[in-house]
């Protein structure tokens, strides 16, 4: 696999703290997560658990979502319910 022909939407992980968080996903979501967690290895050089990846990518979903910053900023509408914290202030971003 040529890595410049192999662009993924997560880039290199970085080094962060982080808080536990317990969730449940189907046998086909789990198989989904391995294969791209063998694929960013490959293209990164750098092995990774899949469970390793799902906050990166909650980040990069969270920070791409126009309706959540819309909303975060006010011009939505609506307000958020409750505070929340921006996604530039995730530890290790």
């Amino acid at each position: 696999m040529s890595r410049s022909a192999t662009r993924l939407s997560l880039g290199p992980l970085p080094a962060s703290s982080s808080v536990k968080l317990t969730i449940t996903v189907s046998a086909e979501l789990k198989a989904q997560l391995d294969a791209y967690a063998e694929v960013h290895a490959q293209v990164h050089q750098v092995p990774v658990d899949s469970v390793a990846l799902v906050p990166h990518m909650l980040v990069a979903f969270i920070a791409r979502d126009r309706g959540f910053k819309a909303l975060l900023s006010g011009k939505g509408g609506a307000k958020p319910p409750l505070k929340v914290q921006k996604v530039g202030d995730f530890e290790g971003q």
